[in-house]
């Protein structure tokens, strides 16, 4: 087994979609990213790289490369689990905590994760997903941005 941290920042932006692993939350406003700055399935794939020492998610996918401006993140995580399958892993599990002030990402947690499974092709319960305020503080508290932690583990195919 071997196991991965990702982390992902974005900060909010007007006149874009707020798009966290791969659903859409209705919002006033979106994170700003070269792709669809889904910054949970960025974390998570960085954790799945780092887990098979394959660097990380702008080394493969560049933020000066046209072709993944405005991508599905969830495109991305599908080549993600083909990179990492080429190197002989598939995902054990996946924890995922997102850190927002807001908004309340409760009532769409099991659809992340339904969405997030599917591409994985992986049973739903390999995938949780969980998500903190920081009571007020820093710059989430401030509802100038989302982070996100992932940890995953690898098993060896």
């Amino acid at each position: 087994m071997r196991i991965g941290h990702g982390y992902d920042v974005h900060r909010f932006a007007p006149d874009r979609k707020l798009i966290l692993g791969g659903v859409e939350i209705e919002h006033e406003m979106g994170l700003l990213g070269h792709s669809d700055a889904d910054v949970l399935t960025h974390a998570l794939m960085d954790a799945m790289l780092g887990a098979a020492s394959l660097g990380d998610i702008g080394h493969h996918f560049p933020d000066n490369d046209d072709s993944f401006k405005g991508i599905s993140s969830l495109i991305l995580l599908e080549r993600v689990k083909e990179i990492v399958a080429q190197k002989g892993y598939v995902l054990g599990n996946a924890d995922i905590t997102v850190v927002a002030q807001a908004p309340k990402l409760r009532p769409f947690i099991d659809k992340m994760i339904e969405r997030i499974s599917a591409t994985l092709g992986c049973d739903r319960d390999r995938i949780n997903i969980k998500a903190t305020t920081e009571e007020k503080l820093g710059f989430t508290g401030r509802k100038e941005g989302i982070a996100t932690h992932a940890v995953v583990l690898l098993e060896e195919v």
